[in-house]
């Protein structure tokens, strides 16, 4: 653990709010005690609800790797990370995450996402968006040929 890259992270954080360019959301991602990759929060500048720091940094040291897994790298995010982001963290499986804010820090500035936690916690007939299955027997085509393929990149 090293605190020069956290503080990276939250200078990048706060670089965002002072340049009006996203979300108080810095992260940075490293590997063998070098910044691969860095990520600011550009969802209002992108209009990309997905571009959150943590999901910016993961793309672009994927893009620098040229490789879909970051399992020898650890990310610093200056926030707890959101219900989206951590989902892409667990799936580029890097070894460690630290955070500065929390969750709750980040709800007192109106960046909620328990109502996200909430939902998942429901069945999807009682979630506040409808969700509704459709052709899926036509669908799992992908999945047979996906099962059968044999030149396929396990992930």
């Amino acid at each position: 653990m090293n605190e020069k890259f956290m503080r990276k992270a939250i200078e990048l954080s706060i670089a965002n709010v002072k340049n009006n360019t996203g979300g108080p959301f810095g992260a940075v991602i490293v590997r063998n005690g070098e910044i691969i990759a860095t990520g600011a929060n550009s969802v209002t500048n992108k209009n990309d609800p997905t571009a959150h720091a943590e999901v910016e940094a993961i793309r672009n040291a994927c893009q620098i790797l040229g490789t879909f897994q970051l399992d020898d790298c650890e990310i610093y995010t200056s926030c707890e990370p959101c219900p989206m982001c951590l989902g892409a963290i667990y799936w580029s499986r890097p070894k460690a995450v630290y955070y500065g804010n929390t969750k709750k820090d980040a709800a007192k500035i109106n960046f909620d996402d328990q109502f996200i936690y909430d939902e998942l916690d429901l069945p999807l007939t009682q979630r506040n968006l409808k969700m509704t299955q459709l052709l899926p027997e036509e669908a799992i085509e992908a999945f047979e040929l996906w099962k059968n393929s044999m030149e396929k990149v396990e992930y």
